[in-house]
């Protein structure tokens, strides 16, 4: 039994069909993982620079109020 062109001959996911699924679900869940956690971050960075813009406004508004 000669393995698969590109693998290893050692290579367990070759001869279990369950495991090679089980590892692309685990691939393709840490990609998600790791876009959703770049989004998170963005949003972050978002909220954090609205919350200076309003802050910004406040302080012009009580300055410039009396």
């Amino acid at each position: 039994m000669s393995p698969e062109p590109g693998r290893a001959p050692e290579d367990p996911l070759g001869a279990d069909p369950l495991a090679r699924l089980e590892h692309e679900y685990d691939q393709r869940r840490l990609a998600e993982e790791k876009r959703n956690e770049r989004y998170l971050w963005w949003y972050l960075a978002y909220f954090l620079f609205g919350i200076h813009i309003v802050a910004f406004v406040m302080i012009l508004a009580i300055k410039h109020a009396g």
